[in-house]
């Protein structure tokens, strides 16, 4: 009795690109977009939607250490935008995009069932690592609130979801 062991290196995991026009400005939109429609629009607060465009360019570079520069220059740059303390996004968004680079090399991030569940769990972990990077570094005293976490993160999952299958469509064959 043979056994057949299927092992793929990582030479082997298709790894994507993206121009650089897709790269400055899908951040950048994203950014925008976040800065000025919840002041409009109350209710769209709940959406992160660099927190989005962080996962999805992480999972699809599948390399931890631009996943990790990215997260931290859109975290950073979102909190210059919104007037928050310089970094608490920074931080945040670092380890998600290098905890979400880290995971597309090892799980099929490209069905919309993953891609739900991921962003699900980036949410979560998102806002968790903000929440006490706030306590911790800054002293503030922030209210959680499950039911609206639960709610953004399911929210966020199906967005994603939805974005994602729009920006597969700007990937280049690395």
């Amino acid at each position: 009795m043979t056994v057949a062991v299927s092992y793929t290196s990582r030479e082997e995991i298709e790894v994507h690109k993206f121009s650089w026009a897709a790269s400055l400005g899908i951040p950048l939109l994203a950014l925008v977009i976040q800065t000025f429609v919840p002041l409009r629009l109350n209710f769209l607060a709940i959406f992160d939607l660099p927190l989005l465009v962080t996962i999805f360019f992480a999972v699809s570079r599948r390399r931890p250490v631009p996943g990790l520069i990215t997260g931290a220059l859109i975290g950073t740059v979102q909190d210059a935008f919104t007037g928050h303390q310089i970094g608490l996004n920074g931080i945040s968004k670092t380890l998600i995009g290098y905890l979400a680079a880290s995971l597309g090399v090892k799980v099929d991030v490209d069905n919309p069932g993953s891609r739900f569940l991921m962003t699900f769990v980036f949410y979560l972990a998102h806002q968790f690592i903000y929440a006490a990077i706030d306590v911790v570094l800054v002293g503030a005293s922030q209210p959680w609130s499950w039911s609206h976490v639960l709610i953004g993160s399911v929210l966020n999952g199906l967005l994603a979801v939805v974005i994602f299958t729009f920006l597969d469509r700007l990937k280049l064959r690395a």
